[in-house]
Parts: structure tokens; sequence; C-alpha cells
């Protein structure tokens, strides 16, 4: 499963980008604002982070303001991924960026039959927000699982990209449930490698090397 970072922060994504496991970013217009910063460099700095997509979002609601606007924030790099709502009008817009060879991903997914129609528009990508449905009472990663089901049984080459994920559990179960991407905020994407029984392995196998008085470089 590929891993994307979500957030907009610069300087945190270029020191995750280092580890070499970030296969793409997703932002939205709120944390580039929460970050004060100006979007269209933002975007332009993320994209020169990572080799992988940047989803950047429209702003507009209306077909032809989408349109407009995803072709300038296309037009910011070869990895911008233009990001649409799920609405007649964003799927409308993923139709006509599907003609002429533009990636998008379609956001605020909440139900199967919605990632259908995502998929039938053409969408690259389609991100149903799994922890808002848990928030709600309903079941999250279940949807992954029916989406994934669809997608199956009619062919449809839409990846499937968990969004909205709060912990290492969600990532776990998105895994498991088919998704072919999450999307996971910085604090859950460091916490990926914690597991407190590794640590306290490695204090003691550290402990047992420096009491033999050994050294593997001398």
């Amino acid at each position: 499963m590929k891993l994307f970072v979500d957030s907009a922060d610069v300087g945190e994504l270029k020191a995750l980008a280092a580890s070499g496991l970030v296969d793409g970013v997703t932002t939205n217009p709120s944390l580039i604002a929460k970050q004060g910063g100006v979007f269209l460099e933002t975007i332009a700095q993320i994209c020169a982070l990572v080799d992988g997509p940047v989803s950047a979002e429209v702003a507009s609601t209306d077909y032809a303001t989408m349109v407009k606007e995803g072709e300038r924030l296309a037009a910011i790099a070869a990895n911008v991924v233009v990001k649409l709502p799920l609405t007649w009008d964003g799927l409308k817009a993923a139709q006509a960026f599907s003609r002429s060879g533009i990636k998008t991903n379609v956001t605020l997914c909440f139900s199967a039959v919605q990632a259908m129609m995502a998929a039938k528009a053409g969408a690259t990508y389609i991100s149903p927000f799994v922890g808002r449905l848990d928030d709600h009472g309903a079941e999250g990663m279940g949807l992954i699982a029916d989406i994934r089901a669809i997608y199956d049984q009619y062919g449809f080459s839409t990846e499937i990209l968990a969004a909205s994920i709060r912990s290492t559990a969600h990532v776990r179960e998105a895994a498991l449930s088919g998704a072919d991407c999450a999307t996971i905020p910085p604090s859950v994407f460091k916490g990926l490698l914690a597991h407190p029984l590794t640590e306290r392995g490695l204090q003691q196998f550290t402990a047992d090397w420096t009491a033999s008085g050994q050294t593997i470089l001398g």
C-alpha cells in the first residue's frame, strides 16, 4: 500500500520525504491556510520535495471554474493531482480532466455508490473519509472493503486512497481492507515504526554489545 502524507507543512514534509518512504502528499486549502503559506507557492514547493503525486484542491464549486482552477494547478508541476469534491460538477470536471490526461483525486467520499460514480467519471483516486464515518457511528473501514469489492467486480482502475486516517490501527485496517493508498497525518506517519517491544529489544541489544567491548569498525 502506498503511503501519502496529509500536510502542507513544507519543513515537516521535507524531513519525512528524506526517509524515502513517502509515496505522495495530499493537501487542501484548510491545511495550507493553517500554515499561512501562499497557496500556489506552497504547492510548487511540495511538488519539488516528492516525486509522487501531490493533491492540490480546487476552491470553486461550479464546473467551469473548477476546470480553470484545475488547469492552473496542473500547470505547476507534472506530479500535481487535481483534487475535486464529490458533486455533480466535481465529477463532470473529473471527466474533462480524464479526457485531457490530468490526474484527479475525488474527495469527501462517504458511500460505496459515490465511489462507483467517481470511478465511472474517470477519477484517478477516490478518497473515502474513514475517520469521519467512525465519528458518526458508521464503520469507515467497511466502506473501504465495499469499494474494493465494487472496483474489482467491474474492473475500475480508480485507486482507493483511504483518508481521514486517525491512527496506526487505521493504517493497518486500510491495508487489510484493500486500499491502494492511505494519506496519513505526519504524527501518525512517524508512529508507524513505534512499538515498545522494538524499543526494549534495541536497548537490550545495545547494552549487551557495549558490555562485550567489541567494535565492528575497529
